[in-house]
């Protein structure tokens, strides 16, 4: 939702400050005055194109700034998160400064980014309805994406995706074994190598690091023999020398031990012998630890063979490393692509089977995406050309063809027309091409009217969206000016809308309405204002509006318009 809109020195706008209602804004104002402004600095945020020539006369730069609430938008927090922003309170600021001269300057919460950032976030968040803008759904994927937004259920659509995904990743895999087959072959040669080279070695997990234990203990096994035998001769003698007379240290630890048990007085004797026996265990398994490694022969490992093992493992690893368990992980994944490069006429046969078998998946999950589109469509029409009597468009039609195409694509495997009848007679032309700003912008109307209402009758909530409309007034007066009032207000019910109108009849239904009015500045230039009225101040708004002055009949008759313009 579009909180704040502020604007400085664009077109004959030097400064205004918007706060549009949660519901329904009304711009209004004599023609001429700048309400068009107000779009294109909408646009500017929303990522549009930029033209110097629009900054106000003397100034520098123009700048547009708006502020939108994105915390029940999970799209542009999305959208914001691919751009590498978290939302700040749950608004983003998307903002533009357009120089006289030179190249415009797009910001994102206050932070330079791409133009294309902040279309891709405002796509989220702005939909304008206007004579250019309307064009963008002349385009059948724009179509295509409004019916199934308007379908709801996306479980059809996530399991083709899936299915597409599938098929276009063989298609992927067989196009590189017949376009690369060459360098594949030489790529697959090198891996066969490398893997019969690291096999015929066969490194084992580990194994550098025991053979190099191995290697310092015959390479120091005197030193190691010398050690351990010093220490059985301390802590056991009879470990290294038979019938030896002098004590070592578990005997004497064992004496100490017996001395304090024949204590027989009470005091700390018996713990201190139970800490000298703990103490006489762990010797003992020390003792029988050391004994083996007098009996392991080191010298007799072959140290040539553990060099020359060493040496091919080293080997590997400058190749495949930097560590022995790399070589292996190598190894292991080289023989997965080996599979994919091997180009053999039975290997690209069984391909060739499976993506038989993936196509016909994908095609029978986009069937389905057929027919819901094709339930959806009959649907939306019907139910929009019901909403055009109400719009003074009685006799169009709106009519949404679904055909069946000859190839799969990712949207799957329809061709999505909207076709629009504006009067009776009329031949059927593409929408878009067959209807005046005014009568788009009220079939535009229609379309988010029945979509809105779809979704809270399923029990679900219309995304969050900022709609704006213009020219939606166009060639309507009397109830029929009232009826797109109110349908306005209705939408406002499910999303926030910005129509900009001469029609007091449809200004009266809004929660709130600014006036663009030019005046004269102190320093004796022309300017724009844009003023927020409430009170008598709209009243009298509205009552010029509706004749053009603020007589006694006029100012009665704005009120009582006022008063009625309430949905029931």
């Amino acid at each position: 939702m579009l909180e704040e809109l502020e604007i400085h020195n664009l077109g004959p706008i030097r400064s205004a400050l918007i706060a549009p209602a949660g519901g329904m804004t009304a711009i209004t104002g004599e023609t001429g005055a700048g309400k068009s402004m107000l779009l294109s600095a909408i646009r500017l945020i929303s990522g549009g194109p930029s033209d110097g020539g629009r900054v106000s006369v003397g100034a520098n730069e123009a700048w547009a700034q708006g502020v939108f609430e994105v915390a029940s938008s999970p799209a542009a927090v999305a959208a914001a998160h691919e751009a590498g922003f978290e939302p700040e309170d749950g608004e983003l600021f998307l903002s533009r400064k357009v120089p006289a001269s030179g190249r415009s300057r797009s910001m994102l919460s206050g932070r330079s980014v791409p133009r294309s950032v902040l279309g891709s976030i405002a796509a989220e968040l702005v939909t304008i309805h206007g004579q250019a803008d309307q064009l963008r759904i002349a385009s059948s994927t724009r179509q295509r994406e409004f019916l199934d937004r308007y379908a709801g259920d996306d479980v059809a659509l996530v399991a083709y995706g899936k299915a597409w995904n599938a098929l276009r990743a063989m298609d992927d895999r067989l196009k590189r074994l017949s376009s690369q087959e060459s360098s594949m072959r030489q790529q697959a040669d090198y891996l066969r190598e490398s893997i019969e080279r690291i096999n015929r070695i066969d490194p084992q997990p580990g194994e550098m690091a025991e053979l190099r234990a191995r290697r310092d203990r015959i390479e120091n096994a005197a030193e190691i023999a010398e050690g351990v035998n010093r220490a059985l001769s301390a802590l056991d003698a009879s470990q290294v020398v038979d019938d030896v007379e002098s004590s070592s240290a578990t005997d004497l630890i064992d004496r100490a031990s017996q001395a304090l048990r024949a204590i027989h007085v009470d005091g700390v004797f018996s713990e201190l012998a139970d800490r000298l026996d703990s103490i006489s265990t762990d010797l003992s398994d020390v003792v029988f630890t050391l004994s083996g490694e007098v009996d392991n022969d080191l010298g007799m490992e072959d140290l040539d063979a553990i060099n020359g093992r060493i040496h091919e493992l080293d080997e590997l690893v400058r190749r495949w490393g930097p560590e022995l368990s790399d070589v292996i992980a190598w190894r292991d994944q080289a023989v997965f692509d080996l599979e994919d490069l091997d180009a053999s006429p039975e290997k690209v046969s069984q391909l060739q089977a499976e993506r038989e078998k993936l196509f016909g998946e994908a095609l029978k999950a986009a069937r389905a995406v057929s027919k819901r589109r094709v339930a959806a469509a009959k649907e939306l029409a019907a139910k929009v050309t019901a909403e055009l009597e109400s719009l003074a468009m009685s006799g169009s039609k709106l009519e949404i063809h679904v055909s069946e195409r000859e190839h799969l694509d990712a949207s799957g495997a329809d061709g999505i027309d909207f076709l629009f009848t504006p009067f009776p007679g009329s031949p059927q032309m593409p929408m878009g091409k067959s209807a005046s700003g005014g009568e788009l912008s009220r079939l535009m109307l229609a379309l988010e009217l029945v979509a809105a209402e779809k979704h809270v009758v399923a029990g679900g909530s219309v995304p969050p969206m900022t709609f704006i409309f213009d020219e939606v007034d166009a060639g309507v007066g009397g109830k029929t000016a009232v009826e797109l009032g109110a349908r306005l207000a209705k939408l406002a019910q499910s999303a926030q809308v910005i129509v900009v109108t001469h029609l007091p009849q449809v200004a009266s239904w809004a929660d709130e309405q600014y006036v663009v009015a030019k005046g004269e500045m102190d320093d004796g230039s022309i300017a724009t204002t844009i003023n927020q009225v409430r009170g008598e101040a709209r009243v009298h708004e509205i009552a010029r509006m509706l004749s053009g002055s603020e007589s006694e009949a006029s100012l009665e008759h704005a009120e009582e318009l006022l008063k009625s313009s309430v949905l029931d």
